[in-house]
C-alpha cells in the first residue's frame, strides 16, 4: 500500500517504466487521468445497476435494460483509455494477466443476467485495476487484511 502512495504521489524514486510510459503517453496529468476514470467508471456502474433494475419494468423492462446496461458497459470499458489509451488498452486486454477478465466483461447470457451483471462488474474493477500500477496488490492486501 505504501508503494502505491509513493508512486501515484510521485515520490517513488525506482524505475516506473509503466507508469512514466503512460504519462509520456498522453498530456493530460496522472491526476487528471485517475479524475476522468474515475468518473466515467462511476457513470458506466450506475447505468449499468440502473439498467439491472430496469429489468423488472414491466413491458418495457428488457429494453430499458439493454440500452442502460449497454451505455454503463461502454461508459466503464471507455474509462479505462483514460489510464492507458486506447490503442495500448486493446493490445493489453489480451495479455495473459488479463485474458479472464476480458473474457468476462465480454460475455454476455440472457438467462442468467443478473448474475453475470455482478460478475462482469467485478471482472471490469478488477481488469481497471490492472491499469494503476500497484492497485491489485494493494486490494489484496486490504482483503486478506479484512478476511483475516
Amino acid at each position: 500500500m505504501d508503494k502505491l502512495k509513493k508512486v501515484l504521489s510521485g515520490e517513488d524514486t525506482e524505475d516506473r517504466s509503466g507508469l512514466s510510459e503512460v504519462v509520456e503517453a498522453s498530456s493530460l496529468s496522472w491526476g487528471t487521468r485517475i479524475k476522468g476514470f474515475i468518473a466515467c467508471f462511476a457513470i458506466g456502474i450506475l447505468c449499468s445497476v440502473l439498467g439491472t433494475l430496469l429489468l423488472w419494468v414491466p413491458r418495457k423492462g428488457l429494453h430499458l435494460f439493454a440500452v442502460f446496461y449497454t451505455f454503463g458497459n461502454i461508459a466503464s470499458i471507455g474509462s479505462t483509455i483514460f489510464l492507458m489509451g486506447p490503442v495500448k488498452q486493446l493490445k493489453r486486454m489480451f495479455e495473459p494477466t488479463r485474458l479472464i477478465a476480458t473474457i468476462m466483461v465480454l460475455w454476455h447470457n440472457k438467462g442468467l443476467a443478473l448474475i453475470f451483471c455482478i460478475l462482469q462488474s467485478l471482472a471490469l474493477t478488477w481488469y481497471s485495476l490492472s491499469f494503476i500500477p500497484f492497485a491489485r496488490d494493494a486490494v489484496k492486501k486490504c482483503f486478506a487484511v479484512c478476511l483475516a
